[in-house]
């Protein structure tokens, strides 16, 4: 649910990416960089990620979810766009920023559910630099 995406959107850049890209916030690429790494490394490594049951605490991982719901109804959305910036950095049902801000959400809440105090601190860092990212973009348009 959050790679594909990725990978199709890497051939279906938004208009002037690349001319954005070229001022991001040298630390918040760093943040972004190693965050996307710990979280993809801890996601893989810890099995506190698994359905344990169904409980209260399962709400978490339903919520985590369901983000990640609404984060493939954000690229659907997007690669049906003219693929614009303005495209790229909208939000969905009032969550600004979609693109960057429901999956560090959807894997804060995963950490949470897990009780993994490393993914927390990793999507913490990830969120830092991806959100920071892509808030400076948004300013720019």
């Amino acid at each position: 649910m959050l790679y594909v995406p990725n990978i199709i959107w890497s051939k279906h850049l938004p208009k002037d990416y690349e001319q954005y890209a070229r001022n991001e916030n040298k630390l918040l690429l760093v943040l972004e960089r190693v965050g996307e790494v710990l979280v993809t490394v801890i996601a893989l490594v810890f099995i506190d990620f698994n359905i344990n049951g169904i409980s209260l605490w399962s709400l978490f991982l339903l919520i985590s979810f369901l983000l990640m719901v609404l984060y493939e109804i954000y690229w659907i959305r997007y690669f049906r766009s003219e693929k614009t910036m303005r495209d790229m950095y909208s939000s969905i049902l009032g969550i600004p920023l979609a693109g960057a801000t429901l999956p560090v959400l959807a894997f804060l809440l995963l950490g949470i559910y897990g009780k993994n105090l490393w993914l927390i601190i990793a999507i913490i860092i990830l969120g830092i630099g991806h959100i920071g990212i892509h808030w400076q973009h948004k300013k720019e348009i």
